[in-house]
């Protein structure tokens, strides 16, 4: 299993999935009990992810800003890991993206995953990613990294998730191409379980 490290992450949410993984020596390995769905909640939020660590040696630079001009994004990225209690960090502020460091950064093979808040917050202020549900199929998406070092992404879709839907497709890529989906919440605000019950991805390819 060299070349291959996988990280199961403590989560809040009960949703499980099981899939197949390709390691970098061409070996198939099985990874089960791997949650995608995270709370969309002012106060906190969390989703899952693994880490695969290819071996290969990184190339880019930690990722700064996200821009995105249909939506008006122009915004600070922070790094987030695991939290102690194993939830995935998010971003601290309503205007700012979180890029989750285990997995690939941005422009390297494989899916790249930023998450931002969504809905209105404190003095109706939208957060960063209140309108991602309109980006559209040829949008562009731009990461800069902390050298001024620009990278384009082009979007190809948009999907919308429910709690128990397999999204193995959002954190697994096999074209070895390099992608970026960016997540945040969707739907009505449920003042019960303080969050949101539908996560929105726009799936975006690098453009060569």
């Amino acid at each position: 299993m060299r070349g291959l490290l996988v990280k199961v992450m403590k989560i809040k949410v009960p949703t499980k999935l099981s899939f197949l993984i390709l390691g970098a020596e061409g070996i198939i390995f099985s990874l089960v009990l791997i949650s995608f769905l995270f709370f969309c909640s002012p106060v906190q939020s969390s989703y899952t992810d693994f880490n695969l660590a290819s071996g290969k040696v990184s190339v880019s630079i930690l990722p700064a800003r996200l821009n995105i001009p249909k939506i008006k994004v122009n915004a600070n990225l922070e790094s987030v890991g695991l939290t102690p209690d194993g939830a995935v960090g998010v971003a601290k502020g309503q205007s700012s993206a979180a890029w989750f460091s285990v997995g690939p950064r941005p422009g390297e093979i494989g899916n790249a995953v930023i998450t931002g808040h969504y809905g209105v917050w404190k003095n109706g202020v939208p957060t960063v990613f209140n309108n991602l549900y309109k980006l559209r199929q040829g949008d562009k998406v731009y990461v800069k990294d902390k050298k001024g070092v620009t990278i384009t992404f082009v979007v190809r879709r948009s999907k919308t998730y429910g709690q128990n839907d397999d999204v193995s497709e959002v954190f697994i890529a096999s074209d070895d191409k390099s992608h970026l989906n960016l997540i945040t919440c969707q739907g009505a605000w449920n003042k019960t379980t303080k969050s949101y019950p539908k996560r929105l991805v726009v799936f975006t390819d690098k453009l060569e």
